[in-house]
């Protein structure tokens, strides 16, 4: 699993890349009241404001971290967005990327250096 700064997680399966959001983000949010998800089919660049999270506290947006076609999003947490905060590195992820050029990964950090970025 890597890292982005913007404190979400990338899982890499094959071209396939699954992300979401960090317990530390979950966490800073709060409670999760609203997630509006990219259609399946977009083509997305790197940093495109793709997600809106909305919480108690504040509403934030989710870049995709690599250039990439969206080729599944996660209704589930549509349906009941608290899902987000009960297991946000698991069963509560956003949306899958195909993606044809990984080598951006490199970039992201891993789990260590992670926990170092957010202290």
């Amino acid at each position: 699993m890597k890292y982005t700064e913007e404190h979400e997680w990338l899982q890499v399966e094959g071209e396939i890349v699954t992300v979401g959001i960090t317990a530390h983000a979950a966490e800073q949010l709060g409670d999760v009241v609203f997630v509006e998800l990219p259609e399946v089919g977009s083509e997305v660049t790197k940093d495109d404001e793709i997600v809106v999270i909305e919480s108690v506290k504040a509403a934030s947006d989710i870049l995709a971290p690599l250039d990439g076609e969206v080729v599944e999003v996660n209704e589930a947490i549509v349906d009941e967005p608290n899902k987000v905060n009960d297991d946000p590195e698991g069963e509560a992820w956003f949306f899958k990327l195909k993606v044809s050029d990984m080598s951006p990964m490199d970039d992201y950090m891993d789990a260590a250096g992670y926990k170092d970025f957010i202290g």
